[in-house]
């Protein structure tokens, strides 16, 4: 008896430390291309392959109106922006919450007018992805107006407009759509003014607490701030619409900026690999590797590993790193590379099944595509070859005035696609 007890005892705790192990590999993605900022998951035990027509359809919720603002998923709710969702009586715009579980709309929050600018329909709609920490959810709307809300019931905290206080201007037309960033008791954000190009906020008051000025600077871009470390010191790394800076998390002081020929919108976020920073755009621009480099008295300055690359070019679907390698999808096109971020050389460039602008995400050692006509791909990760593995097209898509242009989410065993008012649930777990 002793015997069967000690080997049920041992099973037991077996099973429970297994249980766990696999719950830590569960994450949230609480703002853009996740915790980390990096759009690539930690989480394993994904399914290899998809069945015809698509991994299983969960649910679908409805009301997440009009735009392009990926999921944020955190503490079991999910969170999003878009005008005129179907679940209002108006085409403003609001500040969405569901239920991670059934996709049940648990709130909804006015956050302001919609954003019809633009001659095309497709430019037009919310964009900025929002972010959650705690309590409180933050989001930028394209007019400018950084908002904080409860997580329990999306009562509007405090709200700041970036464009009346810190005079805020963005290099192009198309709106804000940055993330907040949250670290520590800090927001930081980019109003893009001449005296506050970047800022940083008590995330809990609003109130400043610094101010940071980059010299002749043309405006904010869409890209969200990432953190990195030099020397043993924090550094902001953001790409406005000129090009990249960096910026001391303590101080607020400018440490360095690389100007770039300004493209018509400057979008992705950089990629951060130790002291290193890759910085691409679009439209022809390109992609460059700086290497930042510590120096007296906290400061630092950037060494040029390899100038703008072209052939790097990403317009807006986001460009992740894994290992040494750069993956994405050039400028607009369908077309996905692979290049090695240290000498920015093309390994390969192959077409996909979808069509048009693709972002990439990677969890578990594939590649999760989702193409611009409503596609959704997952393939490989393989330095050597581009294999893809399955594709479904999401139900709603393929609507040229509104792509398919929100980023995919992969949050505990699910995969999140916004599209439209729709957000679809699929499960892509091996359990």
């Amino acid at each position: 008896m002793n015997l069967v007890r000690i080997y049920k005892q041992c099973f037991g705790s077996l099973l429970a430390i297994s249980v766990a192990s696999q719950l830590s590999l569960a994450d949230d993605w609480p703002t853009f291309r996740g915790a980390d900022r990096t759009a690539v998951s930690k989480e394993t035990n994904l399914l290899d392959s998809w069945p015809e027509g698509g991994p299983e359809l969960v649910w679908t919720a409805k009301g997440a109106g009009r735009g392009y603002a990926s999921p944020a998923v955190a503490d079991g709710r999910i969170y999003t922006l878009g005008d005129g969702p179907s679940t209002a009586d108006d085409q403003d715009e609001y500040m969405t919450c569901y239920s991670a579980s059934d996709g049940t709309q648990l709130w909804k929050v006015k956050t302001g007018p919609a954003w019809n600018e633009g001659s095309k329909l497709s430019w037009q709609g919310s964009r900025s992805t929002p972010t959650v920490d705690g309590k409180n959810v933050y989001v930028i709307t394209p007019h400018g107006e950084l908002i904080c809300s409860k997580t329990d019931n999306g009562e509007i905290a405090w709200r700041r407009d970036l464009k009346s206080q810190f005079q805020g201007t963005k290099k192009d037309g198309w709106g804000y759509s940055e993330s907040p960033l949250i670290d520590g008791n800090r927001l930081v954000c980019t109003p893009g003014g001449p005296d506050a190009t970047v800022v940083a906020l008590d995330k809990s008051t609003g109130e400043l607490i610094w101010k940071c000025s980059r010299p002749k600077d043309v405006g904010a871009g869409h890209s969200s701030i990432v953190i990195s470390y030099v020397g043993g010191q924090k550094v902001y790394v953001q790409n406005t619409g000129g090009g990249p800076m960096g910026v001391a998390a303590e101080s607020g002081k400018l440490l360095w900026s690389y100007d770039m020929k300004a493209p018509t919108a400057f979008i992705p976020s950089p990629v951060i690999k130790g002291d290193y920073v890759f910085s691409v755009a679009g439209y022809n621009l390109g992609g460059a590797l700086l290497q930042q480099v510590p120096g007296p008295g906290g400061s630092v300055s950037i060494k040029e590993i390899y100038g703008l690359k072209p052939e790097l070019g990403n317009k807006h679907g986001g460009v992740i790193l894994i290992g040494d390698q750069i993956y994405a999808g050039k400028e607009d096109k369908n077309a996905i590379y692979c290049a090695d971020m240290m000498t920015g050389n093309v390994r390969w460039e192959e077409r996909g099944s979808g069509s048009n602008s693709t972002s990439v995400i990677s969890a578990d050692g594939k590649l999760y595509l989702r193409y611009q006509n409503g596609v959704m791909a997952m393939a490989k990760v393989d330095p050597d070859g581009f294999k893809e593995i399955s594709s479904f097209t999401a139900p709603g898509s393929g609507d040229s005035d509104k792509p398919s242009w929100a980023h995919p989410v992969i949050s505990n065993g699910k995969l999140l696609l916004r599209e439209g008012d729709s957000i679809l649930c699929y499960d892509i777990s091996k359990n």
